[in-house]
């Protein structure tokens, strides 16, 4: 049985999917919304509403199971959620339940640039939380991921929209980016827990086959959709964080903060290579990544 965290997220639900006719799965969501997200989910699928944080009840969700799936994190801070309760507190709960309950390897999602020294409040914290689990007892593998493409997603949604705009205003246009299909996360994440060989530890950096300016990515999405190249207005990155200062001064919710935006502009350039090897995958083109994130997203 695979425990997923955070299982009503995109990606939860699409592992769900995946799994469904392989293993059972038990879904550990923090509220009734979010487990409504799985109403009619396939496969044997048990859902329990836990406090991420709450240590006895997450060691009983994990009884039971052989593998956990940690997709629990946000890149954007609010009064009721901190980084260090999101990605620290849920990783050491996660930890201490993995071996409890005699988990085989914990899998677990972070970001391309996640390291304990950055300067970014978001990455710091992943970094640490990366460090908490593969420093625990059970055997974790890690899988630093950028901007993850799939359909009817987020992600999606927002790259449609800014490539089918005649006009896309975006802060340093020029970053770079390296986006990933979301079933090749996928593949990568079976792969780690073992369901096709060995389980896999280790920290990896995955990302798609090619890293491109914002830019040239808006203007290779228009080009999929077959819709004219819109045109890219590039404002300064030190705007947006202006920007982003003022609104938290505003709101212990801000839409915008000075961390997400650190997040969102990473420039993202790596070699996937040494993870293709490790977890025996193959990356889908990023062409064909468009035609199948964006067209299946549609409009909306």
């Amino acid at each position: 049985m695979i425990l997923i965290t955070g299982a009503n997220g995109n990606l939860g639900r699409r592992l769900i999917g995946a799994l469904a006719g392989r293993v059972p799965v038990r879904a550990v969501v923090r509220s009734e919304r979010a487990a409504g997200m799985l109403a009619g989910s396939p496969g044997d699928l048990d859902v329990r509403i836990i406090d991420y944080l709450d240590q006895e009840a997450m060691i009983e969700a994990a009884m039971g199971c052989s593998h956990v799936v940690h997709l629990v994190g946000i890149i954007r801070e609010s009064a009721a959620s901190t980084f260090e309760a999101a990605h620290e507190g849920t990783s050491r709960v996660v930890a201490e339940a993995a071996y409890a309950a005699g988990i085989i390897n914990v899998v677990y999602l972070s970001i391309l640039g996640a390291s304990p020294d950055s300067p970014n409040a978001c990455l710091a914290s992943k970094g640490r939380a990366e460090d908490i689990l593969t420093d625990a007892a059970v055997p974790a593998l890690v899988l630093r991921v950028p901007m993850v493409l799939g359909e009817g997603d987020y992600a999606a949604r927002a790259l449609r929209q800014r490539a089918t705009s005649r006009v896309c205003v975006q802060f340093r246009a020029d970053s770079l980016e390296q986006p990933i299909y979301a079933g090749d996360l996928l593949s990568a994440m079976m792969s780690g827990l073992g369901l096709n060989g060995e389980t896999i530890s280790g920290r990896f950096d995955l990302a798609g086959p090619e890293s491109l300016s914002r830019r040239a990515l808006i203007h290779r999405a228009a080009e999929v959709l077959g819709v004219p190249a819109p045109l890219v207005i590039s404002l300064p990155v030190s705007l947006g964080y202006l920007l982003a200062g003022l609104l938290e001064s505003m709101s212990g919710n801000p839409p915008l903060s000075r961390a997400m935006l650190g997040v969102l502009d990473h420039d993202d350039h790596i070699d996937p290579g040494p993870a293709l090897s490790a977890l025996g995958l193959s990356l889908t083109s990023l062409n064909q990544a468009l035609r199948q994130a964006l067209v299946e997203t549609g409009p909306g």
